[in-house]
């Protein structure tokens, strides 16, 4: 049984652990190498300057080190915020042609909507009639495809992920609390072995805050801001709960979604698109390797939030530093953290005998990554398990 951990920075001190802090880097490392260039794609698709990208990728790191923190001190648990990597996407493709101070328009108008959901509380009452299996294949269904990556890593190069493999079982093994740091530092040898590490590329340089004043269109609110709001919701929030309820934290949910609208309205003009609670990293932070006690796992939420803080002040130079990382290696490290949580996860969607059909099909069409108008596999997922379990139940 965990005891409730004291809410002095001493305290908090004396939870960190070697663990915790690996844990809330590899959360960070995961988030900007899956996502960075999606990010730099969508700044250019609105014609953003070098500064103005710049821009951006501060306002993301720094909004996202600050809610992590503010949400992982308050509450005492793991929640990482992160930006919408899906609503990335769906900029690159819907900003041409949009102005940039329209562009930050929509994403006022988007911020401004999710604020409101958090405010009146309708999404946290629509997630606590959601059946925790349902909630478990989701997460799952999302987190598949990261411990497929780890063994399809092995086919461009066979040594670096198996040496990880073998590491991480050893570790396991012997020192359970410390599997990932052993795994990380593994993968960094033998990359530094191969010469696939390449260091020596990345220049250092700090980025400044570029303010961008906005301008509002009805066509830009509609055709971007409404649709990064849906995404965000059903693509990154919705499956940032299930992760944290899989997980076995009961968070208010309400002032989480409100607080990360309301960061985006501060940060939108500097290219802060959206920010919103995250599923993938997170789970890193949330799982037994964090930390064995869960009433101390907070402490690795608040050091991903200090190494967000840190990237975020270099702002582009971040997209460089992790480009060193040979893609085996970000792949097999992202693979080996969430197997646990991906285990879990299908037990508890598998486990209820009541709801199993359901969860099987939520977990079937959020892994396929199918989308549909624009909104990730995520929401579709959710959609066809709860349809299952309302046709079930009215068969029964």
């Amino acid at each position: 049984m965990s005891s409730k951990p004291s809410t002095s920075r001493l305290a908090t001190l004396g939870d960190t652990t070697l663990s915790t802090l690996t844990a809330g880097f590899i959360a960070v490392l995961i988030g900007y190498t899956s996502s960075a260039v999606i990010i730099f794609q969508a700044a250019e698709a609105a014609g953003a300057s070098q500064a103005q990208i710049g821009s951006w990728m501060w306002a993301l790191g720094i909004g996202s080190g600050l809610t992590t923190i503010v949400f992982s001190w308050r509450y005492r648990m793991p929640l990482l915020t992160a930006w919408s990597t899906p609503g990335a996407a769906l900029l690159a493709t819907s900003l041409p042609g949009v102005s940039m101070s329209e562009a930050i328009g929509a994403f006022l108008f988007s911020a401004l909507l999710i604020t409101l959901c958090g405010v009146t509380g309708l999404f946290e009452r629509l997630m606590h009639r959601l059946p925790r299996a349902l909630a478990s294949a989701l997460l799952a269904g999302v987190l598949l495809r990261f411990g497929l990556d780890l063994f399809m890593a092995m086919e461009h190069d066979l040594l670096l992920p198996l040496a990880m493999c073998l590491a991480y079982l050893a570790g396991k093994r012997l020192w359970p609390r410390y599997a990932i740091p052993m795994v990380l530092a593994v993968g960094i040898a033998m990359a530094l072995f191969e010469g696939s590490l390449h260091l020596g590329e990345v220049t250092p340089a700090l980025a400044s805050p570029d303010f961008i004043m906005p301008s509002f269109s009805l066509t830009a609110m509609v055709g971007v801001g409404v649709p990064l709001f849906v995404v965000t919701m059903a693509s990154q929030n919705l499956p940032g709960i299930a992760a944290i309820r899989a997980a076995g934290y009961a968070p208010p949910i309400s002032p989480l979604i409100g607080g990360t609208g309301v960061a985006t309205l501060a940060l939108a003009p500097f290219g802060g698109f959206a920010l919103n609670l995250a599923a993938i990293s997170a789970a890193v932070c949330q799982e037994p390797e964090a930390h064995a006690d869960p009433a101390r796992r907070y402490t690795a939420g608040i050091a991903a939030g200090g190494f967000y803080l840190l990237l975020g002040l270099f702002g582009a130079t971040v997209t460089s530093l992790f480009a060193a990382f040979p893609a085996e290696l970000v792949m097999a490290v992202a693979g080996l953290a969430l197997l646990p949580t991906l285990g879990g996860g299908l037990a508890d969607a598998l486990g209820d005998t009541g709801h199993r059909d359901a969860a099987l099909v939520t977990f079937l069409i959020t892994a396929s990554g199918i989308g549909l108008g624009g909104i990730g596999a995520a929401f579709w997922g959710l959609v066809g398990g709860l349809v299952t379990l309302w046709v079930l139940r009215r068969r029964a």
